[in-house]
């Protein structure tokens, strides 16, 4: 017999061999047929797999993240199984399940696949899911591997082989076709009901430009129909909100081959809803003391060898830049924290400096292939809100809490109400990858774990998640759409105090090394500009608006009124324009609205005359008329409202 715990801390006992399905149909039969995966000893597994060993079990569904991840992987090998029948000798490259569906690289030789035959691919997928086939494992020997591929004179799936050991190679079959697959997968194909096959793309075999182009077929699938309606019409708002087609509609940002893919050109509006950003975050930092520091663009090849980046990153890091100098060599900055460490080192340190809160708005460069360009969610040039923090380890519970409750501050004041704090800890087991030792980890782990429920925070863990220098926490959050993106993160770490031998003069005058923690509440300018975009569909609240405010006259006989109520307005601290075109004042209206502006003030002989301002706010038309110094409270009561986050 086998002892089974489950998430409720039930511990049931079963016979040795026993599934996670058997356990479902023991608990309810409603149950079971909801059940795509499971979650055995925190490792994702086949429901029908044999539970042989004591184990914690978690049974997943739909609803569960790696459900999910499980259904789009089998419906990956369900779209390869149409492909093969309707395109015999297809060679197959991978097919993983992703954040939103899945896709399958192929290889069709000299056929081609364009756009009008992905809806006969669905429909022969359609066809065979309502076979109910079920998803078989197979533990197969590597020279087996070897022999079914070669017949299949499949080469993608012999190369995938020959970086396997034998042994821990596996087939999957359902129906009539087989794969070369670690699983898990779910049942059977019954469960896929809805199925949309989304775009085609090209992709190197192996992400690697020196590899053959394949073609990769994107699609996602659905238990039923209705979610797959919603999902569709989700990704129509989404491309509505688009931060590209909205950066361009605003003028915020514009990208130039000539200055160089992924570089991010800044115009004067979105210049200007930067620097409110930056504004924002300095004086929130100023006031829970932290001091601005500024490092340069460029580094020592050698600073990052130290800091061990140039090792773990340098394939991503663009080509080192050398001088005339031999031996001299410079990197684009890739991270700030090595040049933070050596303004630590600057001065003698004690205890009674510490904490030191170091920021810097400093931008970074990173390679980046151009197919992996988009937007401003992925760039080759960012800035990042960075802040390192130098401490003793009895002060890291407190500057946990601290820097949690700016992160909210952050997303109080721009309205991201949905998020998750990921608690990201050692693996259970192997210690081995992780650095630093036992005591200083217990301390940061449990700091962080009790900072989150001090601050009431809505958490996950993740074992095995942390970086191999420290814990950390990671701001999940969830979009106007539901998409989830990570914004925020705090992390501990003992390596770069260790490699750049920092130190500070305990109270019993022993050298210590102090424990640095690293935040960064946006992440990158450029990545939280895009999400904030798209949350808001470019409606940014009125304390960031690039312009709060157009004043519209109604003909040229009141521009000077309106000239006179912008300086009222601008010496109050709004950003305001007048819109002094010879246009109509519906058309002015209309533009105006197209641009998203907060708020509109009309302007005409009878405000002129009587001092007063015809109120119309975006989106919510004709607000009436009134003083214009009573306006001019209002709107500057409403951005300090907005700032201190009761509104």
């Amino acid at each position: 017999m086998i002892h089974i715990t489950l998430p409720d801390g039930a511990v049931r006992e079963y016979a040795e061999g026993t599934s996670a399905m058997d356990v479902a149909k023991s608990i309810s039969e409603g149950l079971a047929r909801k059940v795509l995966a499971a979650e055995v000893n925190g490792e994702v597994w086949d429901a029908s797999r044999p539970i042989n060993n004591n184990a914690s079990l978690k049974l997943l569904t739909w609803d569960d993240k790696n459900g999910k991840s499980t259904f789009w992987h089998s419906s990956a090998h369900l779209m390869a199984e149409a492909l093969e029948a309707l395109y015999p000798g297809v060679k197959l490259g991978i097919g993983p399940s992703i954040d939103s569906g899945f896709y399958y690289d192929i290889d069709l030789g000299d056929r081609v696949i364009k756009e009008e035959d992905l809806k006969k691919i669905e429909d022969k997928m359609k066809e065979l899911a309502k076979s109910n086939s079920a998803y078989v494992r197979k533990d197969v020997g590597k020279g087996d591997a070897v022999a079914y591929f070669t017949d299949k004179q499949d080469p993608y799936k012999l190369e995938l082989i020959e970086g396997l050991e034998d042994g821990q190679i596996t087939f999957y079959t359902q129906g009539g076709f087989t794969d070369l697959c670690r699983g898990p997968h779910i049942p059977h194909t019954g469960f896929i009901k809805a199925i949309k096959l989304m775009n085609i793309a090209g992709a190197y075999w192996r992400g690697n430009e020196k590899n053959k182009m394949l073609t990769r077929i994107y699609g996602v699938t659905f238990p039923a129909q209705k979610e797959l309606d919603e999902h569709l019409a989700l990704l129509e708002e989404a491309k509505k909100r688009d931060h590209r087609k909205l950066g361009k509609e605003l003028e915020l940002f514009a990208f130039s081959e000539k200055v160089g893919s992924g570089l991010p050109l800044w115009l004067p509006k979105g210049a200007m809803l930067r620097e409110r950003l930056q504004q924002f975050l300095q004086k929130a930092q100023l006031d829970t003391g932290y001091v601005p520091v500024m490092t340069p663009h460029i580094g020592s090849k050698q600073l990052y060898i130290t800091s061990g980046h140039w090792e773990k990153y340098g394939k991503d890091s663009f080509r080192p830049i050398t001088t005339p100098q031999e031996g001299e060599e410079f990197m684009l900055k890739p991270m700030n924290c090595p040049h933070h460490c050596e303004i630590y080192k600057t001065a003698p340190r004690s205890y009674k400096d510490l904490p030191l809160r170091l920021a810097e708005f400093g931008t970074v460069y990173r390679y980046e292939q151009s197919g992996e360009l988009h937007g401003l969610t992925r760039v080759r040039g960012f800035t990042q809100d960075d802040a390192h923090l130098f401490c003793r380890p009895d002060q890291v519970l407190e500057e946990f809490k601290k820097v949690i409750d700016l992160v909210m501050y952050v997303f109080t004041s721009l309205d991201f109400k949905n998020f998750t704090a990921q608690v990201s800890l050692r693996d259970k087991e192997d210690r081995s990858k992780y650095i630093g030792s036992e005591e200083n980890w217990h301390i940061a782990e449990q700091a962080i774990i009790q900072a989150a429920a001090e601050k009431g925070l809505n958490t996950v863990v993740e074992y095995g998640e942390a970086a191999f220098y420290g814990p950390k926490l990671d701001f999940m959050v969830k979009d106007a759409l539901g998409r989830s993106w990570q914004l925020g993160t705090i992390q501990v770490d003992y390596n770069l105090p260790e490699r750049f031998e920092l130190e500070y003069v305990d109270s019993d005058n022993s050298r210590k090394r102090p424990v640095m923690i690293h935040r960064a509440p946006f992440g990158s300018m450029e990545r939280f500009i895009a999400v904030l975009l798209e949350h808001c569909a470019g409606n940014l609240p009125l304390w960031l608006a690039p312009v709060q405010l157009k004043v519209l006259p109604i003909s040229d006989k009141f521009g000077e009124y309106a000239e006179t109520v912008a300086r009222a307005l601008k010496y109050a601290g709004i950003r305001a324009e007048v819109d002094d075109r010879n246009e109509k004042i519906g058309k002015k209206i209309r533009d105006t609205e197209l641009m998203k502006v907060p708020y509109m003030l009309v302007v005409g002989e009878k405000e002129m005359n009587d001092g007063m301002v015809a109120v119309r706010k975006h989106g919510e038309g004709d607000k009436g008329t009134m003083p214009l110094q009573d306006f001019v409270t209002d709107i500057t009561n409403t951005v300090k409202e907005q700032l201190s986050g009761k509104k």
